[in-house]
C-alpha cells in the first residue's frame, strides 16, 4: 500500500509515478484505490492500460477483500490510500487505509511531503508508525524535496525505523490542478502520456524500486480464493451507459457486475451523440461533472428529448449524482431533460459527504420497502427536489435525511451505489430490464 500523511501529500502522483516506473521493467502489475474515489483510478488507468478496482471496508468483508487481491496472485499488486493514513469514518478512523491494510495483510508505504520540514520529519514517521498497533508502516518516500535533503531525511527515517525508498522532486511543470471534486480527470490532461512517462523517468532515478519490490514480497499469503469470478448469466438485455468528460465515475465493479448478470453493455456520450444506442432495455447515468458541460448538454436537444420520452415511458434507470443532476429540470439554470421535477445549482460547500445507508420505503426499481444497502455521496450541487423515497443515515454520527427519487423502474438520487454491496438490486435492474423488452418487443 502507498498511504499518505494526508489528502493532497502527492499519493497519486508517488502511485503512478512508480507504476510506471515498474512497467518498464515489465513487471506484471494491478492497482486499486482504497476508497470509494473515482479519479485517481483514471490515473492508474493511464499507466498500466487497464482496468483498476476500489477496495472499501464499508462496501466489502476483509475475506471478499482478500479474495479479490488473491485472484491477482503474479502480479505487483499497489493499492494507493485514501486520505490520510488513518483517517476514515469518525474521530476513531473506521475504514480507514490502516484498516484496509491491516484487513488484506498487505506491507505500507508512507508517503510524506516534506518540503520545508527537515528533523521534524522524524516526529511525523514515528507518529504515524506508533499511533496505532501494528500500523504496518515500514517504508516512506519523501515527496517534494531534493537530493540533498532527501540524504538527510533518509538517515532520520532510519532513526525511526522507517525504511527510506526515495524521494520525488518537486516539478511544477507535472503537477496536476484540481477543483470541487479532487484532482482534475485523467482524460482532461492532453500531455498526460507525457507526464507520466517523466514521473517514471523520475521514479526510476530516485525511488528504490528494488526496495519496494523486497518489501512487497514480505507479504503473507492471502487464502486461495478458490474458483474466481462469477458464473454469467446469458439474456439478450442491452444497457446503454453514459460515458464522456461529464459522466465519468463509474466503479469498474459495476460495469463487471452487469455484465456478469447477463447484459450487454452500449457506452454512449451525451455531449456528442444525437440518440440512444438502439435496442436498449436499461439506462445508466453515472457520476461525473455535468456542471463542466452543462451548456453542451443542454444544447444536444434531441438526446435530452428522447431521454425524457425514454425514461417517463418506463425504460429501467439508474442516475446517480451526476446522472441525477441530468435528469432535472435545470442545471445552473440550463435546460436539462426534465425528467423530474427540480432545479440545481452549486453551493458554497459540501452538501453531504461521506458513508450513508439507503433504506427504501417503498417497492422500486432497486427493491422493495425496508431494503437497505451501503452507498457513499460527495457533491457540492443541490436540487430544489433531491426526493424522498429513500431515508439515508450516515454513518458514524447516524444522522438522517430523505433523498432519491424511485419508481418501479427508476432510482435517481445524488447517493453513489457499489453495485458489490446492492447484489440484489443489480439482479431486480436486470430483471426489470428483460421485462421493458419483452413488452416491447425489443
Amino acid at each position: 500500500m502507498m498511504a499518505g500523511t494526508n489528502s493532497g501529500c502527492g499519493k497519486t502522483t508517488v502511485t503512478t509515478a512508480v507504476l510506471s516506473a515498474f512497467q518498464k521493467r515489465s513487471v506484471p502489475l494491478f492497482a486499486y484505490k482504497c476508497g470509494p474515489d473515482y479519479i485517481d483510478p483514471m490515473f492508474h488507468r493511464k499507466v498500466l492500460g487497464l482496468p483498476t478496482e476500489n477496495l472499501d471496508l464499508f462496501f466489502s468483508t476483509p475475506e471478499e477483500l482478500q479474495k479479490r487481491i488473491a485472484q491477482k496472485a503474479g502480479s505487483l499488486v499497489a493499492l494507493e490510500g485514501v486520505m490520510g493514513y488513518f483517517d476514515g469514518i469518525g474521530t476513531e478512523g473506521k475504514v480507514s487505509s490502516y484498516e484496509l491494510s491491516r484487513a488484506v495483510k498487505t506491507p505500507v508505504v508512507l508517503v510524506m511531503n516534506a518540503r520545508g520540514m527537515y528533523t521534524s520529519a522524524g516526529a511525523i514517521l514515528k507518529g504515524f508508525r506508533d499511533f496505532r498497533p501494528d500500523s504496518g508502516i515500514r517504508g516512506v518516500i519523501f515527496n517534494g524535496v531534493t537530493a540533498e535533503t532527501y540524504r538527510g531525511l533518509a538517515q532520520i527515517a532510519r532513526g525511526e525505523g522507517v525504511e527510506p525508498l526515495g524521494f520525488l522532486p518537486m516539478k511544477k511543470e507535472l503537477s496536476v490542478a484540481e477543483r470541487h471534486l479532487g484532482l482534475v480527470t485523467a482524460e482532461e490532461i492532453t500531455d498526460l502520456q507525457e507526464r507520466i512517462a517523466k514521473w517514471g523517468e523520475l521514479a526510476e532515478q530516485t525511488v528504490d524500486l528494488d526496495g519496494i519490490l523486497k518489501l512487497a514480497e514480505t507479504a503473507p499469503e492471502l487464502p486461495d480464493p478458490g474458483m474466481s469470478g462469477t458464473e454469467k448469466r446469458k439474456t439478450s438485455l442491452r444497457i446503454a451507459i453514459a460515458r464522456d468528460a461529464a459522466f465519468c465515475f463509474c466503479y469498474e465493479e459495476n460495469l463487471s457486475m452487469l455484465r456478469d448478470a447477463g447484459a450487454e453493455l452500449c457506452f454512449f456520450s451525451p455531449l456528442e451523440e444525437k440518440s440512444l444506442p438502439e435496442k436498449i432495455g436499461g439506462l445508466y447515468l453515472p457520476g461525473g461533472y455535468p456542471e463542466l458541460y452543462a451548456e453542451k448538454l443542454s444544447g444536444n436537444d434531441t438526446l435530452r428529448r428522447q431521454i425524457r420520452d425514454a425514461v417517463q415511458s418506463g425504460l429501467p434507470t439508474i442516475a446517480e449524482c451526476g446522472g441525477f443532476l441530468y435528469l432535472q429540470e435545470t442545471l445552473d439554470g440550463r435546460p436539462m431533460t426534465g425528467v423530474l421535477p427540480g432545479k440545481s445549482g452549486k453551493k458554497d460547500r459540501l452538501q453531504r459527504f461521506g458513508y450513508a445507508t439507503l433504506t427504501a420505503k417503498k417497492d422500486c426499481l432497486l427493491g422493495r420497502a425496508g431494503d437497505s444497502f451501503r452507498v457513499h455521496e460527495f457533491h457540492y450541487y443541490d436540487s430544489t427536489r433531491n426526493g424522498s423515497d429513500f431515508t439515508a443515515v450516515k454513518a458514524g454520527d447516524g444522522s438522517s435525511y430523505d433523498c432519491a427519487a424511485a419508481t418501479d423502474t427508476l432510482y435517481a438520487g445524488f447517493p453513489h451505489l457499489y453495485f458489490p454491496a446492492c447484489k440484489q438490486a443489480v439482479v431486480r435492474f436486470v430483471e426489470k430490464g428483460q421485462e421493458y423488452v419483452g413488452r416491447n418487443k425489443i
